[in-house]
């Protein structure tokens, strides 16, 4: 038998609204309250708030807390000062990328990865294999709330409920984090996204994320809708943003998923001697967008080829709400990796022409 689905913090307020609940990654969550695609337009044009608390969040401590990332993470702590942050990876010995995460520098020797929902006890069992015993990993998961507001209003929005004697929120930097208290409740609050969209990533006490949520719906006027994880998916799939258990896993690496610019070569961490080969060699496979020339929609699972043969399979698959046409990432040889190449994707039993893209899908006009 299955197990029940956790709840966050804000499972009330969504079935208040009326949201459609799912199971995702164990954790009944929203995946729209409206309609995907009226929850999409609305991140672009105006904001989206999503719920993330599903999201696993570690602080990691002591004097032998920056020994330990430097050897589990593949980027480079070292370039970072207090208040900011980095996207990275954690990898196995084979470079395979066993989750995606953001890395945060805060006050007081203090580091936060936020990791994502599914992977939070595998995460854990990693960290702690490099028995750092100067280090204290400390889960913080179930007693943190995380919530997201992203679009281009979003920072006009929080100024309304951000304190008044701090720099503007305008003012902060992407990838940077600073503590504030936000609609009353003190939060930390990161200039991160998964959307391609200004906005923050709010994380709060759990038992005042209700506060938080309440604080930034009160703010209508701005035109605000709450957003579930099915915007959320095609919000980042228009980007080209991976999904760790689709677009990447543990038998994929950084380099392999055209994500090596995130990967600081030149030093000693797990699974880097394989990276530093692949960087020099190149790699057999490579995740490449494809956008369908015709109307189609290509899904998870549906092979893609050239000339007949099958060479790849779609891993994220959706109809851009913003450009109107089918989009994909998937894995093909090296040598079909080039844009502008047209290969096939078999959708429901009908070839049709996809067009390998350099990524972004969508990029919005200056």
């Amino acid at each position: 038998m299955a197990p029940t689905p956790r709840k966050t913090p804000l499972h009330d307020r969504h079935v208040e609204l009326g949201a459609r609940m799912v199971d995702f990654a164990g954790w009944e969550m929203p995946v729209y309250y409206v309609g995907i695609n009226e929850e999409h337009r609305a991140v672009r044009a105006r904001a989206g708030l999503f719920d993330v608390s599903h999201m696993g969040q570690f602080e990691i401590t002591g004097t032998g807390a920056e020994g330990l990332l430097r050897k589990a993470l593949a980027s480079d702590i070292d370039r970072l000062d207090e208040g900011q942050a980095q996207y990275s990876f954690l990898l196995n010995a084979k470079g395979g990328i066993i989750d995606d995460l953001i890395v945060y520098k805060l006050p007081n020797k203090v580091w936060l990865l936020v990791v994502n929902a599914g992977n939070i006890a595998i995460d854990l069992a990693h960290l702690k294999s490099f028995k750092h015993r100067a280090a204290t990993i400390t889960d913080v998961s179930d007693e943190t709330a995380m919530i997201a507001l992203q679009g281009p209003v979003a920072m006009e929005l929080l100024a309304d409920i951000w304190p008044k004697k701090t720099a503007a929120p305008e003012t902060g930097k992407p990838f940077t984090i600073v503590e504030r208290v936000v609609a009353g409740v003190p939060s930390r609050v990161a200039y991160t996204g998964y959307t391609g969209e200004p906005g923050v990533e709010i994380m709060c006490a759990a038992d005042r994320a209700g506060d938080l949520w309440d604080g930034i719906l009160a703010r209508r006027e701005h035109g605000v809708v709450p957003s579930g994880l099915g915007a959320r998916d095609t919000l980042r799939l228009e980007v080209g943003y991976p999904l760790h258990g689709h677009d990447i896993n543990p038998k994929t690496t950084p380099i392999e998923a055209s994500l090596g610019r995130f990967v600081h070569l030149g030093r000693e961490f797990m699974g880097s001697d394989v990276l530093d080969k692949q960087a020099a060699k190149g790699v057999k496979r490579r995740l490449v967008g494809l956008k369908i020339v015709d109307r189609a929609i290509p899904r998870e699972g549906y092979p893609i080829l050239s000339g007949g043969e099958k060479i790849g399979t779609i891993t994220s698959g959706t109809l851009s709400p913003s450009i109107d046409r089918g989009i994909g990432l998937g894995y093909v040889p090296e040598m079909f990796a080039k844009p502008g190449m047209v290969l096939q994707v078999d959708i429901r039993g009908r070839l049709r022409d996809a067009e390998v893209v350099k990524l972004p899908f969508y990029k919005k006009e200056a």
